[in-house]
């Protein structure tokens, strides 16, 4: 039973549980379906929080496609998946759509696990006229040359650097593939760059006389109205006849059908909850909240890069979401968003700081894992002191496994010359990013979660932090908790509920390389157990490296080490997601009081 309220009476989308319903329709009853549609997201939304401006915006492509092309046969990818919820809904899952987003519910992005419609999951992006090369090219191979293969891909994402990988080596070839480019401005924020400029041009029919895609050798239709669904429609009939690698180029709007989305298309990608009927977003609460530290690592920027002209702030398509934007506003000659390219991000970071700049890269946790080889190759070897701040590191909550930042400390943590830190609130995060702007001689990684920090102020005068120093929070007798990050917070309150508190101690470690080897010696001296605890995989961790330094001084205490399992998490909220874990205040109490009773 849906808990969002949706009219169903009389209406044609009840009656479409798989697109072979939908191929029944007439096209007179497509409009209609449309509408409805639309109507069921943004009711859906509204009440269960998600993603909806994208969703909106190809209503008429989503349908088109599932009417024209026989999937699943065909095979069809969605870049990224964020504008997958029509897809979703006609392809048998309208009626578990209340659970999009949530605990063992569906995913809010593709998943091939989830149903057969799901050709690839999608969560990063522009992975997917990559994936589609590979599924035409291997049906080639098996003889399948009557299977067609759909990607679309926004005009965001196609600037990235792997797709233009793919569509240089799809153009060499002649598999039978369909790039449809959703061309509507913006991703998350606004596009950039020479690509949107070329667009914007060719959709004013003022581009060059050369099409850039058609000399890639793809047969190259558009643009054209994709809200128009009988032009939609004939044009991908008319596309269904031809061989080798075609392009569609649509022009969409994002949030198409609500007048707020359309208008404030940054805010309504994922408005949180709102009214379905007038599309306001509705009222937050009046209590006291604290600062994002999305808003925390923006606002500090700004004062610092006020203060040290040599500062640059660089990201990768993200400047609202990780609050870059602050700079953009205020010193925007110096605040950088160059797209969808996080290899170019950290690699245009390392050249700056070759130039006497101190580039301040902020990535999410999940997107670094994109720049691998940059971090290695272009700075750690190099010894370049760039500053990666890395939002959302841990449980991020309902946009699940291709969103935990759960890695970053296991695949940084190996890299020589690279400092990694974990700020336990919004003042240490304000004095770290003040401290590394000071002129380290290494790469330094700050990682922060999503979400909200602890302190009612944090805007208090810089202090300068030692690197790799330690924080003792509580002294203790037995038991010593050493914590890394946000989730220090939560362990200093759990201690002043356990029973027997004084025998507890409490380390903010602050820093996971260098760790504080001096303090890790008098605490492996002074307690009888250990626990680690780290809001990231166990598997090469934090904890990880509190047992290497244990075996190599020969210490044998006994060692807990709490964080991520070595499994994929999937959605729901940070707290529930916690829970499972095993890393909530619950557990981290319970896990306490054994080893205290077993040590009586």
């Amino acid at each position: 039973m849906r808990d969002f309220i949706y009219d169903m009476n009389s209406s044609i989308l009840q009656h479409i549980n798989s697109p072979k319903e939908l191929r029944e329709l007439s096209p007179q009853q497509l409009p209609k379906l449309a509408q409805e549609l639309r109507e069921f997201i943004i009711a859906a939304v509204a009440a269960k929080e998600g993603h909806l401006g994208a969703s909106l915006g190809v209503i008429e492509l989503t349908i088109a496609l599932h009417y024209c092309y026989n999937t699943p046969v065909d095979n069809l990818i969605w870049d990224v998946g964020h504008q997958a919820y029509g897809h979703k809904i006609l392809t048998g899952r309208r009626d578990v759509f209340e659970t999009n987003r949530q605990l063992n519910g569906i995913s809010g992005f593709p998943k091939r696990s989830e149903s057969v419609y799901d050709t690839f999951g999608t969560g990063h992006s522009s992975t997917s006229i990559s994936a589609i090369l590979g599924m035409a090219i291997a049906s080639k191979l098996k003889g399948d040359l009557h299977k067609n293969h759909i990607a679309v891909i926004g005009d965001a994402s196609i600037a990235s650097g792997m797709a233009f990988e793919a569509l240089n080596h799809a153009g060499a070839t002649d598999a039978n593939v369909l790039i449809i480019l959703n061309d509507n401005a913006i991703g998350i924020d606004p596009s950039v760059g020479a690509l949107k400029k070329y667009l914007t041009n060719v959709k004013k029919g003022t581009a060059k006389d050369e099409n850039i895609f058609e000399c890639l050798n793809f047969d190259y239709t558009g643009p054209i109205d994709g809200h128009n669904l009988d032009v939609v429609i004939s044009t991908l009939q008319n596309l269904q006849n031809k061989k080798g690698p075609k392009l569609l180029h649509l022009i969409t709007t994002k949030g198409k059908g609500l007048k707020q989305a359309e208008e404030n298309q940054v805010t309504y990608h994922a408005p949180g909850k709102f009214n379905k009927d007038t599309g306001d977003l509705l009222p937050k609460s009046n209590e006291f909240q604290p600062s994002k530290y999305q808003d925390v690592f923006g606002l500090t920027l700004v004062e610092l890069a006020q203060q040290n002209e040599k500062i640059i702030g660089i990201t990768p398509a993200m400047p609202t979401g990780s609050s870059l934007k602050y700079m953009m506003e205020e010193i925007p000659e110096r605040a950088l968003d160059v797209g969808i390219a996080e290899q170019h991000a950290v690699t245009l970071a390392a050249g700056m700081t070759t130039e006497g700049f101190i580039p301040f890269c902020t990535i999410y946790s999940t997107f670094l894992q994109r720049a691998y080889d940059q971090v290695v190759h272009d700075v750690a070897i190099q010894n370049l002191p760039v500053i990666f701040c890395l939002d959302r590191a841990g449980l991020v909550g309902q946009d699940g496994a291709t969103h935990h930042g759960l890695y970053d400390i296991a695949f940084l943590r190996c890299i020589p010359n690279l400092i990694l830190a974990a700020p336990m609130n919004e003042l240490e995060l304000r004095n770290i990013m003040y401290t590394a702007q000071l002129g380290l001689n290494h790469p330094i990684a700050i990682r922060y979660p999503r979400g909200r920090g602890v302190l009612k102020e944090w805007k208090l005068p810089f202090e300068k932090i030692e690197i790799g120093k330690a924080q003792k929070l509580k002294t203790g007798t037995k038991i010593v908790v050493l914590s890394i990050g946000h989730i220090g917070n939560m362990v200093s309150n759990v201690l002043e509920e356990v029973e027997d508190m004084e025998k507890i101690g409490h380390y903010n470690m602050r820093f996971i390389k260098p760790l504080d080897r001096k303090e890790l010696e008098q605490i492996f001296t002074s307690y009888d157990h250990i626990i680690t605890i780290e809001d990231g995989c166990k598997t090469g961790g934090f904890g990880s490296a509190i047992i290497e330094f244990a075996n190599e001084n020969l210490y044998q205490k006994p060692i807990t080490v709490l964080g991520i399992e070595d499994k994929i998490i999937e959605q729901g909220t940070t707290e529930e997601l916690y829970q499972i874990a095993k890393i909530d205040a619950l557990s981290l109490k319970l896990k306490i009081n054994t080893i205290l009773n077993a040590s009586k």
